[in-house]
């Protein structure tokens, strides 16, 4: 048997394939992971989110740890298994975490694409 099929052909026995053009694609859908903490980001309202990244930027961890207190408020996440004040810590850790980190700038950089997540995240919320 042939490992290269010919034009016309499919791979199983050699014999023609019907109604398969020649150019026809596979559609795969991709689904994004995220980790405990990526997945506690709160839905915020967009003018809070925006709040929260301009507070991440200068200061780092500072919008990380006022989301948190959206998820008491009632914002939802990506982790509706888990109890809202459980939510309320891994925010409060992420946040201690870009603080902490921030002399060697990974905490400073991390603050910064965390507060752009909230803003992707209040956008797709409204």
């Amino acid at each position: 048997m042939d490992p290269f099929p010919k034009d016309g052909e499919s791979a199983a026995g050699g014999e023609p394939s019907r109604g398969a053009a020649p150019s026809s694609g596979v559609v795969v859908q991709v689904r994004e992971k995220k980790g405990p903490l990526r997945a506690a980001i709160p839905y915020m309202p967009f003018p809070v989110a925006v709040i929260c990244l301009f507070l991440n930027t200068f200061v780092p961890g500072l919008g990380t740890f006022v989301s948190a207190f959206t998820v008491l408020c009632g914002a939802r996440t990506d982790l509706p298994d888990r109890h809202m004040c459980c939510v309320f810590w891994l925010n409060i850790a992420a946040a201690l975490i870009q603080i902490l980190t921030a002399i060697v700038m990974v905490g400073w950089i991390m603050s910064i694409f965390w507060g752009m997540d909230m803003v992707i995240l209040a956008s797709k919320y409204s």
